[in-house]
């Protein structure tokens, strides 16, 4: 059996990260909920109600916090909130300005005849993403600060997808068989191309691309609102907002950032740097940098327990695998050295490490770091997914998927994917049963259901898919 220790030194965790994110008072967020419970308040100041309605904060230079909290005044004038003014000031003198979109689709703010204090006195975030081509009246431009609005030419642009010669017919008959789909919007990187494919699940060819400039490592999906992608030869994590597709932010780091896993519940993204052996954690809420972790050596294939209390990694310079213990001061902890990982899965205090060239699986007691047993598994395992009690193993070689129930660690079930591509990662759609197998070779993705174990679907797409985010589709901004 294999000596496993654990490592009696501590990872240092180099502290918090300064941040920079509009945070709106709380006595306006409620105000705004309580009318629109259902309001979007991106991290960079911009509102947006549920039907698509804009509001841009003015902060002012000194607020006013005495007194009762209430909306002071508005334009036009005796308006209530949820009608929609104009103008909304507040009586600690922030303001909220509407944008207006004219029947052309020409976004502008209200002109003021008679301009208040609050507003020739308030500025715009200095970190917001202004709408494209606003128009700002004349009387009110010192609110701009040193903003720049954006117009149709900049980047990041949407790119037209021109229809192959090869497809015929571009509907695909068997969304009706998956409800879950229905009203989802699928965005999608592949290996070769820069742009990031939006695709309707109806359709096999791409609506059209968000263009980029360089080819995507990882994009994870937020909240239906954003993407976060890394990229080869990037050092930033690029924040796209789906509303506008654009990037709205660059969250900077000092070297190559590579891997990305979602703590949904905690509103945290933890984002791998092999180069500079350390993983940093990004707040979701106001997508700014918290804390840098360093680790022991090179890390990739991370993964995080569904309690979102500890990280595994594999060390790619000595196959060792580590864990970071997350709510105990960040405490690495060694499980042991394995041949070629290409996944790692923790279940049931357990485990479980694929080796993709000798197709093993093996799993580990966490508490004792006792080796419970070794099996052989489909060829060339490289990706796994813990759902419920069941452990599915994607194996690439054959395109099967093998079943493993992790109370018994017995294999249960063995499923034949419809492809003679390579399959590459399963995916499952948040809020659902479903999961959907990519594919980095054939122009197709497979649909899962996790509970029956069956494909209820393969669903041709005009490109291969190394990476796949599925959102619910949204109003874009001025459209």
């Amino acid at each position: 059996m294999r000596r496993l220790i654990i490592a009696l030194a501590i990872a240092v965790v180099a502290g918090t990260i300064p941040v920079s994110a509009t945070i709106l008072p709380n006595e306006i967020k409620t105000c705004v909920t309580k009318e629109f419970p259902k309001a979007n308040f991106r991290f960079d100041g911009v509102i947006i109600l549920p039907d698509g309605t804009i509001y841009l904060p003015l902060i002012p230079s000194k607020f006013d916090t005495k007194g009762e909290f209430k909306i002071k005044s508005t334009y036009p004038a005796d308006k209530k909130l949820s009608q929609k003014p104009d103008v909304v000031i507040f009586s600690n003198d922030y303001v909220l300005m509407r944008v207006i979109v004219d029947s052309k689709g020409h976004k502008s703010l209200a002109k003021l005849s008679d301009v208040p204090m609050e507003v020739r006195m308030g500025l715009l975030p200095q970190d917001m993403l202004v709408p494209t081509n606003l128009s700002i009246p004349q009387n009110i431009k010192n609110i701009i600060g040193n903003l720049e609005i954006p117009t149709s030419k900049d980047s990041i642009v949407t790119a037209p997808i021109a229809q192959p010669k090869t497809v015929s017919d571009n509907k695909i008959n068997s969304l009706a068989q998956i409800p879950e789909l229905k009203n989802k919007i699928l965005y999608v990187s592949t290996s070769f191309s820069k742009n990031i494919q939006v695709v309707n699940p109806e359709k096999k060819i791409p609506e059209y691309a968000l263009q980029q400039n360089h080819i995507p490592i990882m994009i994870k999906g937020y909240d239906d609102m954003f993407l976060l992608v890394t990229s080869y030869g990037k050092k930033a994590v690029d924040v796209i907002s789906l509303a506008d597709d654009k990037v709205i932010k660059q969250i900077e780091i000092k070297t190559q950032p590579d891997e990305i896993i979602m703590d949904y519940k905690n509103k945290l993204a933890y984002i791998s740097s092999p180069e500079d052996s350390s993983i940093y954690v990004v707040s979701l809420e106001n997508m700014t940098l918290k804390r840098q972790i360093k680790l022991n050596g090179m890390c990739e294939k991370i993964v995080l327990s569904d309690d979102g209390t500890k990280i595994f990694y594999n060390d790619k310079q000595t196959n060792t695998i580590w864990a970071v213990e997350l709510d105990n001061e960040y405490l690495l902890k060694e499980i042991g050295k394995f041949p070629n990982v290409s996944k790692i899965a923790y279940v049931n205090g357990k485990v479980y490490i694929t080796s993709r060239t000798k197709s093993r699986l093996a799993i580990v007691d966490y508490a004792t770091l006792g080796l419970m047993s070794e099996n052989s598994v489909s060829e060339k395992p490289v990706d796994m997914l813990v759902y419920k009690d069941n452990l599915f193993i994607l194996g690439a070689s054959e395109n099967t998927i093998e079943v493993i129930d992790t109370t018994r660690d017995k294999l249960t079930d063995t499923i034949v994917l419809p492809t003679e591509g390579f399959s590459t990662k399963i995916n499952k759609i948040d809020g659902t049963n479903l999961a959907l197998v990519t594919d980095a070779k054939a122009g197709k993705y497979i649909i899962l259901n996790l509970d029956t174990k069956a494909v209820i679907a393969s669903n041709p797409i005009a490109t291969p898919v190394s990476s796949i985010v599925v959102a619910n589709k949204i109003k874009k901004i001025g459209k």
